[in-house]
């Protein structure tokens, strides 16, 4: 088995609820989608980075290990398109005794499932219509998806939670609607945070819309949090 990955390296995580801890970061190379705010482009393209057999992309991230590292983030790109290898990546991290962690946009369960059992940390992210992510026709089909990924984070017990990305151009309306699939199948007592999550440097919301669509979430979940990007912050990478 083979794998391709962008880069690899150490930096201070800038979202969730993991929120400033030390972090090892795998990039995988390779999303077939564009949100309009992506912030990777560079490892959009299936061909990407550099290739690597299991053996090679495990050492490389054992020599690329800090001291006091308190988790290794697999993200991307889109880390599902490699689902078997990222299942090996982190079966390898987990026998060494570090957390693992998924950022992906969950858009196939059945290779979000084929990966859980290696994952500790799991960020279930709904993209808003407004995203792009995905066209108009597409959308109800990525939120199956979606809902399906949480439904099985939780039934397998794991640290989950949900992030949206907000936009000046996500509209309050249909961001209500997909609350109301959300909390369907989940409570409060199965998640471990709610984060909204502004752009950056690209249409912005403002102050105002930020306070609409958190008080349209508190009612389900009243822990909720709007958190920026700190990495973009700190000027980390």
């Amino acid at each position: 088995m083979k794998t391709r990955i962008f880069e690899i390296f150490t930096s201070i995580e800038g979202e969730g609820i993991l929120y400033g801890t030390k972090t090892l970061f795998v990039r995988l190379a390779g999303c077939p989608y564009s949100c309009f705010y992506c912030d990777t482009l560079d490892a959009l393209p299936l061909d990407s980075g550099k290739e690597y057999s299991i053996t090679e992309a495990c050492n490389l991230i054992d020599t690329s290990l800090q001291d006091n590292t308190y988790k290794v983030n697999f993200t991307g790109g889109e880390p599902l398109i490699q689902y078997e290898a990222v299942y090996e990546l982190a079966k390898h991290v987990k026998a060494r005794g570090l957390p693992t962690y998924l950022e992906s946009a969950c858009f196939d369960s059945k290779k979000f499932l084929y990966v859980l059992p290696s994952i500790d940390f799991v960020k279930i992210e709904f993209k808003t219509i407004d995203s792009e992510f995905i066209d108009k026709k597409h959308y109800p089909n990525l939120i199956r998806n979606t809902l399906e990924c949480l439904q099985a984070s939780i039934e397998a017990k794991k640290t989950t939670y949900i992030k949206t990305v907000i936009s000046s151009k996500t509209e309050l309306s249909s961001f209500k609607e997909l609350l109301e699939q959300i909390f369907k199948i989940v409570s409060k007592e199965n998640i471990s945070g709610f984060i909204i999550q502004p752009t950056t440097s690209i249409s912005e919301p403002p102050l105002e819309q930020l306070l609409e669509f958190y008080d349209s979430v508190y009612p389900y979940y009243d822990e909720v949090r709007v958190v920026p990007q700190l990495h973009k912050i700190i000027s980390a990478p």
